[in-house]
């Protein structure tokens, strides 16, 4: 099961958002917050997997969330924009910081359009997911082979 926390202050992107997830049986929603103070507090309480994030919000903004997020937190953020040139210098400058991807906020489309962001929305965070279980899993031990080449070790020698 990958545990979201979903982060936006609109009450509506924050249920399209969910509602778009948990059509996607592997996917839970743990919790939602309004702007980024609340997501750090969630974070630490609720260890998410996954966390999509705003980036105009009161209080802290995504970026200055994400900041904090890629200092303290092993969990990757998805950042959800606005299409216009101010949003997507701020995407830009969110994956800079270290955010795993973006998604475009763009709900307002037709219907078909809203299916592929929906797709594209469980790609990515699936996506994440598993980048985060590869970074969290063990590491296999290497031994030095004669000629300096590494192997994977069966057993700690």
């Amino acid at each position: 099961m990958i545990r979201v926390l979903i982060v936006d202050d609109s009450i509506f992107m924050r249920t399209a958002l969910a509602k778009m997830l948990e059509s996607d049986p592997e996917i839970r929603v743990i919790d939602v917050a309004r702007n980024g103070r609340e997501a750090i507090e969630k974070i630490r309480r609720h260890r998410p997997d996954v966390v999509t994030m705003d980036i105009l919000m009161p209080e802290l903004n995504g970026l200055d969330a994400l900041r904090i997020i890629q200092r303290d937190f092993s969990v990757p953020v998805l950042m959800v924009s606005s299409l216009t040139e101010e949003g997507a210098q701020a995407t830009l400058e969110a994956l800079s910081l270290g955010a795993f991807d973006y998604i475009p906020k763009g709900l307002n489309r037709a219907p078909v359009d809203v299916l592929q962001i929906q797709k594209e929305l469980i790609a990515k965070v699936r996506a994440a997911y598993e980048t985060k279980k590869r970074k969290d899993s063990p590491k296999p031990l290497l031994k030095v082979k004669k000629g300096g080449v590494q192997e994977p070790a069966l057993s700690p020698s």
